[in-house]
């Protein structure tokens, strides 16, 4: 499965990943929602900037995925302390993930900068900052 996922610019996620400092991406909610259950060890991702330019800049594998019980607030800050060196987070990231009820911690290797390119978007109404799209080339353009 092939997954597409926006990276905080704000933070350098992309560089931090690149240069393998960034081990591990991390998703949350209150509820289950994407990729919480969706996403796997072997599963590719496709790594795109949420700022606007819409280009998939590099490539990385799932090692490894722990989707969260429910969790309090504590526990939630607490995991993501624990893995704050994989995670690189900054300030304001481990604003908005700490307390969430439930969390996804994704290991990638392998990443890579890859060719830009763009993807159509149509058929993803619900613009998330994660979309499974399946096969990569349906929706490259």
């Amino acid at each position: 499965m092939d997954h597409v996922v926006y990276l905080d610019t704000k933070a350098n996620e992309l560089e931090k990943l690149l240069n393998g400092t960034k081990k591990m991406i991390i998703r949350g909610a209150t509820g289950r929602k994407l990729p919480y259950g969706k996403v796997f060890e072997g599963d590719h991702l496709f790594f795109i900037n949420n700022n606007g330019e819409g280009e998939i800049k590099a490539f990385g594998k799932v090692s490894k995925v722990f989707n969260s019980d429910k969790m309090t607030e504590e526990e939630s800050k607490n995991l993501i302390m624990k893995y704050e060196k994989e995670l690189e987070l900054s300030e304001a990231q481990i604003k908005r993930w700490g307390g969430k009820r439930y969390l996804v911690l994704i290991s990638v290797v392998d990443v890579k900068p890859i060719m830009p390119f763009e993807i159509d978007k149509s058929n993803y109404g619900n613009m998330d900052d994660w979309l499974p799209v399946e096969d990569i080339n349906k929706v490259k353009m």
